[in-house]
């Protein structure tokens, strides 16, 4: 039995954040789960993937990307059923279409959001702050600030979403999905059989048309009132401590400024705020909050959203607070906070001596070589790699070659020796930013992509580049997997787990083609002669050609083969 359903009522378990809400959920009662992966958020659909199977009541899918993902959890609550989505930062990006006019048209089972922001960009492309998703899209936002407060605000996610009947944001960051705590569990739903819901029709609702999305956006604003009155009387939002000195805080942040006060013995001087029901903002809470002190420190990871927040309610209400932060340079707007961090912010900020720790004498110990991330030994993308860079090379087409990368194990391909990746914007770049370079410049164009990745982003751009006739070399990876958060299911594997086994394979070749591409190789890299003589000729053309290097990871190879 899974571990996640196997604990019992009041037990107390140590699980990661991204394991809490999986628990949290399947308390609430969710029925329909789909992802796409993407690290810091890939637990929480692994475990909901692997439960299914023990749990006839729940259906849960890796969907080709996060929209489609959004799509099919807001189809299902649209139905009555309780679902779930989760990806990270970037991938609300992907969803942020569907989300936008899911705000207006709602939902009737709760749905929840999870998205997973990566500060000081761990395994990210970027920092973005996705609370301001909603802001954006008028729905309610949660953070929690460990894995107990993860899973008991994604049970509160589940009913206030029903409550409001619109979509709930779950928002943590890495050291919140990537945690490990006490987490106290409580009883599980039933999932003895499948449960189907009911949609009923009312395109006055469902299909927002713009006569039906002008009357909808007035009903969600009006739903946003009612949510603030709900933040305000929130017990996710709480208070400790007393003095004129006071802390607004929330997410990871909040537990530095914890530790810092019981550790120093504050809770006399400092009257600390915690924030874990954060959009809409609770107004009239935050503004008896700031009419109690007299200075605010505002301690939060990345943009000063709670800041601004204070700031406005403080002018509104005419209070006279000094109110700190990023604005007043205590604290930076990127990157990840420490301890250390945020206490010389409080020393800064209220004049607070904080005696220093004996520090411990590490000049003997030797610098440690750095030690960035690289591709498996026998990792195929390395032979695909050798195997173009040898054939350019030979072509006299090296040099003159720039090389648009994607998101996946292969993005280190920028590392020595392979040096085979000059630019990257997001998932599927790689296909569309060459159809900008062949127009704008006279280099041979080479780009590489994942066989995930490819189906979740780069059909359009590559339907785009055979209708503008467009000039570069794609290369597929295809390794069968989706290695790089945690060997996912993609829709051409051929090697896959036997829980997969009456799933429908599609070809990767067969799509290309379909699409309308001539040129069109498949390569084993392993086989190097026979591979660099299949794609010379490709590479030699002044057209559009596409090449799939086909080899399975050789990690995910082992896992399959182990079951």
């Amino acid at each position: 039995m899974h571990p996640l359903i196997k604990s019992k009522p009041k037990e107390k378990v140590l699980l990661l954040g991204n394991e809490a809400i999986v628990r949290g959920a399947l308390e609430a009662g969710l029925r329909v789960g789909a992802a796409y992966p993407g690290t810091p958020s890939s637990e929480i659909g692994n475990n909901l993937f692997r439960i299914q199977y023990e749990l006839p009541g729940l259906y849960f899918e890796f969907s080709t990307n996060e929209k489609v993902a959004t799509e099919v959890a807001a189809a299902a609550a649209a139905a009555g059923l309780r679902s779930l989505t989760c990806m990270k930062h970037v991938g609300l990006n992907v969803a942020a279409d569907a989300l936008m006019t899911l705000a207006y048209i709602g939902v009737r089972g709760g749905m929840v959001i999870v998205v997973a922001d990566d500060p000081s960009c761990h395994s990210s492309q970027n920092e973005q702050d996705s609370r301001y998703y909603a802001r954006l899209s008028g729905l309610p936002l949660l953070e929690p600030a460990t894995p107990q407060e993860a899973y008991e605000m994604t049970i509160y996610a589940f009913d206030l979403s029903e409550k409001l009947e619109l979509p709930v944001i779950l928002r943590t960051t890495t050291r919140v999905s990537h945690a490990r705590g006490i987490v106290q569990v409580g009883e599980l739903a039933s999932y003895d059989q499948e449960v189907k819901g009911e949609f009923k029709k009312d395109p006055r609702r469902w299909v927002p048309i713009p006569a039906v999305a002008r009357v909808r956006h007035q009903v969600l604003l009006e739903k946003m009132k009612d949510a603030t009155l709900i933040a305000d009387s929130s017990r996710l939002n709480y208070q400790y401590g007393k003095g004129k000195q006071g802390i607004i805080t929330s997410s990871v942040a909040a537990n530095y400024v914890y530790d810092i006060v019981e550790e120093f013995d504050l809770k006399d001087q400092v009257k600390v705020l915690v924030l874990g029901f954060t959009h809409p903002h609770p107004v009239n809470l935050l503004a008896d909050f700031l009419r109690s002190v007299a200075d605010v420190l505002v301690v939060e990871e990345l943009e000063p959203y709670l800041e601004e927040a204070a700031r406005v309610v403080a002018q509104e209400r005419g209070l006279s607070v000094n109110i700190m932060g990023k604005a007043t340079g205590h604290l930076p707007r990127t990157f990840e906070f420490e301890p250390k961090i945020v206490k010389k912010a409080m020393a800064d900020a209220f004049g607070i001596s904080f005696p220093e720790g004996e520090k411990i004498d590490v000049s003997w110990v030797p610098e440690l070589p750095p030690r960035p991330p690289t591709l498996c030994p026998g990792c195929p993308h390395r032979e695909t790699y050798m195997v173009i860079k040898e054939t350019l090379k030979e072509l006299g087409e090296l040099e003159n070659s720039i090389f648009p990368t994607d998101i996946g194990c292969y993005t280190l391909g920028i590392l020595p020796p392979i040096q085979m990746a000059d630019y990257l914007i997001c998932m599927g770049s790689s296909v569309g930013s060459p159809c900008g370079f062949s127009v704008a410049t006279n280099h041979r164009i080479v780009s590489f992509i994942g066989d995930s990745t490819f189906f979740h982003a780069g059909l359009s751009p590559l339907a785009n580049a055979v209708f503008n006739k467009h000039n570069f070399t794609l290369v597929i990876m295809d390794n069968e997997t989706t290695a790089m958060t945690g060997h996912q299911p993609v829709p051409s594997q051929e090697l896959r787990f036997k829980e997969l086994a009456d799933r429908p394979r599609i070809d990767i070749e067969a799509v290309v083609k379909a699409l309308g591409v001539k040129n069109v190789v498949t390569i084993n890299p392993y086989r190097k002669e026979e591979a660099k003589a299949l794609v010379k000729p490709l590479l030699g053309k002044k057209e559009l050609s596409v090449i799939i290097a086909k080899a399975p990871c050789i990690l995910y190879r082992q896992r399959v083969a182990k079951k």
